[in-house]
């Protein structure tokens, strides 16, 4: 019996819109260190890759060095205050609860691959009311490898009881669609997340403005790549 399919999505900026909290959560420990703040319009393009990333990118941003022991102790701090904050401005994108139940319906099971820490990730679903939909939540440091290292992919759809030949990865950025191609599974890309460049440039399998239009690009995926 073949292993059911599967959808593995990133999670800020592809299944939420966490930008408003997380930007929030930068200036937060900014205004603590007399460091002025990052325009929220201006900082999406900082995310993806980690809070310690997003730290050490709105330092740059305003110029200031910072040391790597003054980044841990920041890194803590942060969580702290995120973690208190997880949903205050957060939101899942139009669609998506749509989207999981058509998909579920039609047998396909679901795992989340973050570059946030599995703890805040899985605090973040449950805030927003859909981490029981998901086999597998799986953050950077749940395997201790962060994405684009394929390997973390792998062990999600591991956990999930997936295997890459039944898998399809969802995600925002460079770092989604790199991991996903490592791996050598489908990449369909949102162009509403966070990248500096449009999704479409990055190469991609598909791409989608609205989960309404992930059940085509999926679908027509899995019968270009069903083995």
């Amino acid at each position: 019996m073949n292993p059911r399919k599967l959808l593995v999505f990133d999670l800020d900026g592809t299944l939420a819109e966490t930008a408003g909290d997380l930007i929030g959560t930068l200036n937060f420990i900014l205004a603590r260190e007399n460091i002025a703040p990052v325009d929220l319009s201006q900082a999406r393009f900082m995310l993806g890759a980690g809070a310690k990333a997003l730290i050490e990118r709105g330092f740059a941003a305003q110029k200031v060095p910072l040391a790597p022991a003054r980044l841990q102790q920041l890194f803590g701090d942060f969580l702290a205050h995120y973690e208190a904050h997880i949903a205050d401005e957060s939101f899942l994108f139009p669609g998506v609860v749509e989207a999981l139940d058509r998909f579920e319906a039609a047998g396909w099971d679901f795992a989340v691959c973050t570059n946030k820490i599995e703890a805040p990730a899985r605090k973040l679903l449950g805030a927003l009311g859909v981490a029981g939909r998901f086999r597998a939540i799986v953050g950077q440091d749940t395997f201790a490898i962060p994405k684009p290292d394929p390997r973390v992919l792998e062990q999600t759809i591991a956990m999930a009881g997936g295997t890459p030949a039944r898998s399809i990865m969802v995600g925002d950025s460079r770092t989604d669609i790199d991991t996903a191609r490592r791996l050598g599974i489908p990449c369909v890309a949102v162009d509403f997340g966070y990248t500096d460049v449009h999704v479409s440039e990055l190469g991609p399998d598909r791409v989608i403005s609205h989960f309404d239009e992930l059940w085509d690009s999926v679908t027509s995926l899995a019968a270009e790549t069903a083995p």
